[in-house]
């Protein structure tokens, strides 16, 4: 039996091929020239912060604060808030979605890297051939019935010299990152949205008891007056007037109560168990923060720390190596391929050594007229990272200016706290001294309501203000990235969040 042997290439043959090669991607490279981008992401520098980000009690760098640990939420010394919040953040839909995007990006990056890897299939099969009269096969063939029998194993492998499938495998990891720091936000955007609701809840029984209180006072106001009308000192005006008093302050107390019940089912759906979850919770006693002191080199180091800041520069790298892909597009493609396998016509057994067939070879293509779609194609890669890079920017000074609001907010409130007690602890004053006037018979019923309407409205002043300068924090601890570090969560970038990203023109 002939041995079968593979013909030798001659290295003449090598050189020709090498040499069309590289005609072949020079003539690729040559035509996206004039296509490009002038864009480039934004840096901690290009923003002016300095006098808003800076809390006005933090003198020197060395009374700089630290960053919100992951564990904020227990400094409200509420166990129920803490307990919703774990609770929520298992059974949410929101974060469920969050996640089912994390596991279709890795999908897509796990297929993006099949084909940096060769590819083995095995085939066999068995024809039944009735070979014609009339054609090339000649007697015994022609007019008789043969069986085919085939089995093979091939092998294809694609050489990646333009990195075309190493870009979009990393264009696909970006994308994977990009959606590990949106669920990160997600998750920062779920935890503030409880504490916020909770925060609301926490003022509005403080508001409640508030009322509860008026209406009280109110009953006590009437019954007083009922005996000043009895004896002479008071006419039917001011019972009327103290009737409808009373009545008013009944009325606040029952809209407060159904304010109420509308943020507890709040409460519920948030934490993702539906409404009625929120009706089981006990009153809130949350605890008012300390203002904290901000982190040293707050602006270079925001880029790092918040989640929705470190998912759109990962959208700008996915953007960045999309752009590659599509210049890989224009040079030639070489593929590599082989198989081995056997194959007869004659009704015996295929696997022999006469039966064997072997082939291997290079192949190579590269478009040549296509109309414009591959130009096209870059021109809107180029769209996408301008998109990125924009969004990028645009995400990174929003988060410069939510963080300056939050401090001047906070500052404002904590000067308006005092000044509020004070106001507070004059109108208690006067009600009580406008109570005994009219009980002696030395005031009015309208002095004294207008002395009560005054102790309420500073009471729901207070409370107002308090409420707002816990929610106040509480976006503070978001604007700053509640707990999130890029570093920790294996999400930052190996180039450094402050490098420019701009691709290749």
């Amino acid at each position: 039996m002939k041995r079968i042997t593979s013909p030798a290439i001659r290295p003449r043959a090598i050189a020709a091929v090498a040499a069309m090669i590289g005609l072949l991607g020079l003539s690729g490279c040559a035509s996206f020239s004039g296509i490009g981008s002038d864009k480039h992401i934004a840096q901690a520098s290009d923003f002016a912060t300095q006098r808003s980000l800076t809390n006005p009690q933090q003198q020197n760098q060395q009374n700089a604060g630290q960053w919100p640990g992951s564990d904020w939420v227990r400094q409200f010394g509420d166990p129920q808030l803490s307990a919703l919040i774990e609770e929520a953040l298992a059974a949410s839909p929101n974060l469920q979605q969050a996640q089912a995007r994390i596991a279709a990006a890795g999908a897509m990056a796990e297929a993006k890297g099949a084909p940096l890897l060769p590819t083995v299939t095995a085939d066999a099969s068995v024809v039944r051939n009735q070979f014609s009269n009339t054609t090339i096969y000649p007697e015994p063939y022609g007019g008789n019935w043969f069986n085919e029998k085939k089995a093979g194993l091939n092998l294809s492998y694609e050489l990646d010299l333009w990195n075309k499938n190493h870009a979009a495998l990393a264009q696909a990891i970006s994308s994977e990152k990009a959606a590990e720091a949106s669920e990160q936000e997600a998750r920062l955007a779920l935890t503030t949205s409880i504490v916020a609701a909770y925060s609301q809840l926490a003022a509005q029984y403080a508001q409640h008891d508030i009322l509860q209180r008026t209406v009280e006072q109110r009953e006590s106001l009437q019954k007083i007056t009922v005996d000043r009308v009895r004896t002479g000192l008071d006419t039917q005006i001011e019972r009327d007037q103290s009737r409808s008093s009373s009545a008013d302050a009944r009325a606040q107390l029952e809209q407060s109560e159904g304010q109420i019940l509308l943020t507890r089912q709040q409460l519920g759906a948030l934490a993702g168990k539906g409404p009625d979850r929120g009706l089981q919770l006990a009153a809130p006693q949350m605890q008012n923060l300390a203002t904290p002191a901000l982190p040293a080199d707050l602006p270079l180091n925001l880029l790092g720390r918040r989640p929705d800041i470190v998912a759109a520069r990962w959208q700008v790298e996915a953007a960045s190596h999309g752009i590659d892909v599509a210049k890989a597009r224009f040079y030639p493609d070489i593929n590599l391929s082989a198989m081995i396998g056997f194959d007869t016509l004659m009704n015996n057994n295929p696997f022999t050594a006469a039966s064997k067939t072997i082939a291997f070879g290079p192949a190579i293509s590269l478009p040549i007229f296509e109309g414009g779609a591959l130009r096209a194609g870059l021109k809107g890669e180029y769209a996408n990272y301008d998109l990125a890079v924009a969004t990028y920017n645009k995400t990174l000074n929003d988060a410069y200016a939510d963080v300056a609001r939050q401090i001047a907010s906070i500052n404002s409130t904590e000067r308006q706290l005092p000044i509020r007690r004070e106001a507070l602890d004059a109108a208690e004053r006067a009600y009580g001294l406008a109570k005994e006037r009219y009980r002696i018979g030395l005031a009015s019923q309208l002095t004294l309501l207008s002395a009560e309407t005054a102790v309420l409205a500073q009471r729901q002043a207070m409370v107002s203000l308090e409420a707002a300068r816990r929610d106040q924090q509480v976006a503070l601890y978001k604007a700053l990235g509640g707990g999130f570090d890029a570093q920790q969560a294996g999400l930052a970038l190996n180039a450094g969040p402050g490098e420019a990203a701009r691709p290749q023109p």
